[in-house]
């Protein structure tokens, strides 16, 4: 497995062993979990969005995919709110 692949696992981990259905994590917090700077990149919102066609697949999508949620960058560019997949959007 690519380094690259491997990179985002403990988001991975961490994002599977949650119960909560909806939360968010400041980059720090991110940062902390993954064990590493996260890139300059990740201050974008297409960094966390899900792909839209799989030529844009990306590690990190894919670990918080396969951790069972969606992601999207906070509007004040703080951190990420992660929802699981599968929930309907409640409008506020």
């Amino acid at each position: 497995m690519a380094r690259d692949a491997t990179r985002y696992e403990k988001l991975r981990d961490y994002l599977q062993k949650q119960t909560r259905d909806e939360f968010e994590l400041s980059f720090t917090e991110i940062e902390d979990i993954v064990g590493f700077p996260l890139p300059r990149t990740s201050q974008r919102a297409r960094f966390w969005e899900k792909e839209r066609n799989p030529e844009d697949a990306m590690p990190q999508r894919n670990a918080i995919r396969d951790g069972g949620f969606e992601a999207t960058r906070l509007s004040d560019a703080t951190g990420v709110r992660f929802r699981r997949l599968g929930m309907k959007r409640v409008f506020r």
